[in-house]
């Protein structure tokens, strides 16, 4: 674990001084992080703000739950959508970008849902709501925008640590996982409903 939290705040300081598309500048400049061990190791080579990975190049997530944003009585947990698609995006009221794509989230988390096989959907997107401190704004929001995919209520972002270092002052962030919730693509940006949908629609046809 210590080593872990050391190689986040190491990838954390490498993203420092190119301005991103979202709530927080960081700087994406620097040298490339490795993936290491079994587990997936965030890198943004050359700074880049759109990461693909071939299935090859896949490393599963740790685990991911925390308690619902509509329901604190609730427990969500990444191993609840199994073999289902999974569209991570890590948003907050807050924040300009987040409320412009949330419309593009509703979309894509209804074609994901619509792609299943009839029995199980093809997918979801999960929020994680990040530095809202009044949940009833951020609840607010959510009903007023009509979203109906679920998210994680997290204001201090604890989950960026099982996100294998992504940056947790980049939000919007967006990671699409494979069935086996691997990561496919980070988007560390602002994103569209098809820029999404063309990752992760040829990943519920995966085997």
């Amino acid at each position: 674990m210590r080593v872990r939290k050391i190689a986040a705040t190491l990838v954390a300081i490498m993203l420092g001084s190119t301005t991103l598309v979202a709530c927080s500048a960081e700087d994406t400049a620097g040298t490339n992080a490795v993936a290491a061990g079994g587990t997936f190791q965030f890198h943004s080579p050359g700074g880049q703000m759109d990461i693909f990975y071939e299935e090859g190049e896949r490393q599963p997530l740790e685990q991911i739950s925390g308690d619902s944003l509509m329901d604190e009585n609730t427990r969500i947990n990444l191993t609840d959508y199994e073999n289902q698609v999974v569209v991570l995006n890590a948003w907050g009221q807050w924040c300009a970008p987040c409320r412009s794509e949330s419309d593009d989230l509703q979309e894509i988390h209804e074609q994901l849902q619509a792609a299943g096989d009839g029995s199980t959907p093809g997918g979801t997107v999960l929020g994680i709501n990040v530095r809202d401190y009044s949940r009833e704004i951020a609840q607010d929001f959510t009903v007023d925008n009509g979203l109906t995919f679920p998210s994680i209520y997290d204001p201090p972002f604890m989950t960026a640590a099982q996100l294998g270092g992504v940056p947790a002052s980049v939000i919007p962030t967006t990671i699409v996982l494979d069935k086996q919730h691997r990561p496919a693509a980070v988007f560390l940006r602002e994103i569209t409903a098809d820029e999404i949908l063309d990752v992760a629609l040829p990943l519920v046809e995966e085997a």
